[in-house]
């Protein structure tokens, strides 16, 4: 199909092709890869051609409108010092197949909610859903007072909660951040971890910390926690408490048991927002043991004012590979 391309190029049929013109040299090599390996990937994921000539690429075949915006947001990426690696190429490639959707519009990530775009400001970066069910996730968490985020790994749940979290922060709107999730896999363990209460317990709470480090300065992660804008903290500690002016987010949730949920939930105060997260297919509970997670959804799918928002699969932000084992999970156990 290449030589093909090639001869339409020759022809000069310009029915048949999209040219593209990117002024910057530099960025445009970036942009196809070494090896134009990036652009090889585009065009086996949307069945074009590429062909580029000084500073034009020339797409060819049937998809050569959405190869076009791709490339367009690509280049615009780089413009904005994002970067743009394989794994990049992969998921965005890997979102086009599995939704049957266009790509978003060419300036979507240089938008934020507030400018009617999708993305969420944060103090090191603009976060930006690749996904139509990560969009309508952000866009209940900045709707509604309780949200429910349910899916697979790897799917954002927990990420977007927590940039929403330090957006809202940032803007006023909360005074506190606080994140939690059951350290179900300490137990009776516990006590055998050496070190003070923290050190015993900040491993299980590590993906949280690494999600506010994607978001803020060190430094500045650092003195929000020693101020008590940001508390880390096992589900447990949340007993007693009412949580006012705050963005709370609740990880791991399928771990948690029916009593400790309903804890959780009537906490909330005012001016507050819960956001609880979870994967039903992943509970580490004691066997009998029902899922406060899996009854949370039961007792409150009927309420309006509670936003229940779903992942799939499809929305695996991670490795191409991570969604291809989900998804082979779920057929062995009858869900796919």
């Amino acid at each position: 199909m290449k030589i093909n391309s090639l001869k339409q190029l020759k022809n000069g049929k310009a029915g048949d092709q999209l040219s593209l013109e990117f002024s910057d040299n530099r960025l445009l090599i970036d942009l196809c890869g070494e090896f134009d390996q990036n652009i090889s990937k585009i065009e086996s994921a949307l069945s074009v051609d590429i062909i580029r000539k000084g500073n034009q690429l020339f797409v060819v075949g049937e998809s050569k409108e959405e190869a076009a915006r791709v490339l367009k947001g690509f280049y615009l990426r780089l413009e904005e010092k994002k970067g743009l690696d394989s794994f990049d190429i992969e998921t965005e490639l890997h979102m086009l197949n599995s939704t049957g959707q266009k790509k978003l519009e060419d300036n979507s990530g240089t938008k934020t909610i507030a400018e009617g775009g999708f993305g969420v400001k944060t103090r090191k970066k603009l976060v930006v859903p690749r996904t139509q069910a990560q969009k309508n996730y952000v866009m209940a968490l900045f709707e509604n007072d309780l949200v429910f985020g349910i899916g697979p790994a790897g799917t954002g749940k927990t990420y977007l909660a927590v940039a929403v979290g330090v957006n809202m922060l940032m803007a006023g709107k909360v005074d506190k951040i606080i994140l939690s999730r059951p350290a179900v896999e300490a137990g009776e363990r516990l006590g055998f971890l050496p070190g003070d209460m923290k050190d015993k317990v900040d491993p299980f709470m590590q993906p949280l910390y690494d999600a506010l480090n994607d978001f803020l300065p060190g430094k500045q992660t650092s003195k929000l926690i020693e101020d008590k804008k940001i508390e880390i903290a096992p589900l447990a500690f949340m007993r007693g408490r009412t949580l006012t002016n705050a963005f709370v987010v609740l990880d791991e949730a399928q771990n948690a048991t029916t009593m400790q949920m309903k804890m959780f939930l009537t906490r909330l105060g005012q001016g507050s927002r819960m956001v609880v997260t979870g994967d039903r297919t992943q509970i580490d509970l004691p066997r009998g043991t029902k899922s406060g997670l899996w009854e949370a959804e039961e007792l409150l799918k009927k309420l309006t004012d509670v936003a229940f928002r779903y992942f799939t699969s499809k929305d695996v932000v991670r490795h191409s590979l991570v969604a291809k084992i989900i998804e082979a999970y779920e057929e062995v156990n009858g869900k796919g």
